[in-house]
């Protein structure tokens, strides 16, 4: 059969009548009909319900127990039928939190399949980041050539300026006997200058070694005691070819020293606080007080009544007097046109004063203030309001801009969350089962993964 169509024959779902249907792929197909013709009986009860069957029923024995397997349709063969979604018919929410992938549970489905088969990588470095054992570590170690000569080192100090003189002085009470520093070795004995101001790597020459049958015991007390000193990591010189490995106990960056979660399906959720950008609260955007919406006539002054906002109107005259004062301090006053002040006026009279200026102007008092600014009056007054009937008075002056932290994407751009993002946040945006699937098809899984 021709796979650009999928073929439906004999369905007798409801009030479906023994019919046979060729359905275009890639196309948007719309079925009409009376009420009760069986539109939603093919739609939902024959294609979508045998999608999901075929899907569910590919999955593990241990997956299935946690979805529901649907009944297998009244109908006698469908072909060229790819899983499926659906959207059931009911009145549509505007909740900003709801999304096709959230409201068919895909989502959720795409959270678990990153969080079980997603890599994570350094977000400084790129380097990819493996939590191993000590023990794992040392079975590494062994796949070495034969007779090669290894030096186990603990790194202690990474890119850090300082003398570390006092650092020094510890190891070699502890027992230690050699360091290297900056690729340099020294023994703890003779002195050892460094220059405060550069950065510098220390070292802890744990042991040195030849790759040998006979040598797990002492290199599983050598990676040990490395691990406990450098807080989770080893590096493993190899002397023959003076090439490095790095090796960490935890889940960071044996490099950077980044230190990153462990990998969570909630971590993918923009729903979460774990995985949500904590600006916009993984909306990915954000109601901002525009100026324009303020005063969207420069012409007028702020006496003609420039300011929209209530409490800011000409009529208002104990703020009309506060506005008077400030302009004062800068050769204006409440008759100057808003197209008349200049922008560090205009940046004050919206966003507010770091510095206190003088207001005495027909008060009776003469005191230093700070000015609190137009736009942060009224972000407050807009979350100390219990009112809705306020909220919505407020929003008036405000627009529904970008989240400038995530760009819209609604998660966390925690530099140490930030790998679990930069590979996947786009493809939880734009993928949908079919590519899902096709993603655990061309990488290859670890064992676990595939569980």
């Amino acid at each position: 059969m021709n796979n650009n169509f999928i073929y439906v024959k004999g369905a007798r779902v409801h009030n479906l009548k023994n019919i046979d249907v060729k359905i275009p792929r890639n196309k948007l197909v719309v079925i009409t009909g009376l009420s009760g013709s069986g539109k939603s009986s093919l739609a939902f009860d024959t294609i979508y319900a045998e999608g999901q069957r075929r899907y569910v029923e590919s999955l593990s024995s241990y997956a299935r127990q946690f979805l529901e397997l649907m009944d297998k349709p009244d109908v006698d063969f469908i072909e060229g039928l790819s899983p499926a979604i659906a959207i059931d018919q009911k009145a549509t929410t505007h909740n900003p939190r709801s999304t096709v992938g959230t409201m068919t549970e895909i989502y959720d489905y795409l959270r678990l399949l990153f969080a079980r088969i997603g890599t994570p990588h350094c977000p400084i470095c790129g380097r990819e980041i493996k939590k191993q054992t000590p023990q794992e570590i040392v079975d590494q170690i062994l796949q070495l050539p034969e007779n090669s000569k290894i030096v186990i080192l603990s790194p202690i100090v990474i890119g850090r300026k300082g003398e570390y003189k006092n650092l020094f002085e510890k190891l070699r009470r502890d027992g230690f006997v050699r360091v290297r520093v900056d690729k340099t070795n020294y023994t703890l004995e003779e002195e050892i200058n460094l220059n405060k101001n550069k950065k510098h790597d220390i070292e802890i020459v744990i042991d040195r070694l030849i790759i040998k049958d006979d040598i797990k015991n002492r290199l599983t007390d050598s990676v040990e005691l490395s691990l406990k000193y450098s807080e989770g990591l080893v590096k493993v010189l190899n002397v023959d070819k003076n090439e490095e490995i790095i090796f960490s106990s935890r889940f960071a960056c044996p490099v950077c020293g980044v230190s990153l979660p462990e990998i969570e399906p909630r971590l993918f959720s923009f729903n979460s606080p774990f995985g949500a950008c904590e600006e916009c609260q993984g909306l990915g955007f954000k109601m901002k007080v525009d100026p324009d919406l303020i005063i969207p006539n420069k012409n007028l002054s702020i006496r003609e009544g420039a300011i929209k906002v209530a409490g800011f109107k000409s009529e208002d005259g104990y703020i009309i007097n506060i506005l008077d004062d400030l302009l004062s301090n800068f050769g204006y006053d409440v008759d100057t046109k808003i197209k008349d002040l200049d922008e560090e006026v205009l940046d004050i009279l919206f966003y507010g004063t770091s510095s206190k200026y003088w207001f005495s102007k027909r008060r009776g008092s003469h005191r230093y203030i700070y000015w609190e600014g137009l736009v942060p009056i009224i972000e407050r007054r807009y979350k100390e309001t219990e009112s809705d009937e306020m909220k919505e008075y407020y929003e008036k002056f405000m627009r529904f801009l970008t989240c400038p932290v995530c760009n819209g994407s609604g998660y966390v751009r925690d530099p140490v969350k930030l790998w679990i993002v930069a590979g996947f946040v786009v493809a939880v945006i734009l993928i949908v089962g079919v590519c899902a699937f096709a993603l655990t098809k061309r990488k290859k899984l670890t064992p676990e993964a595939k569980t």
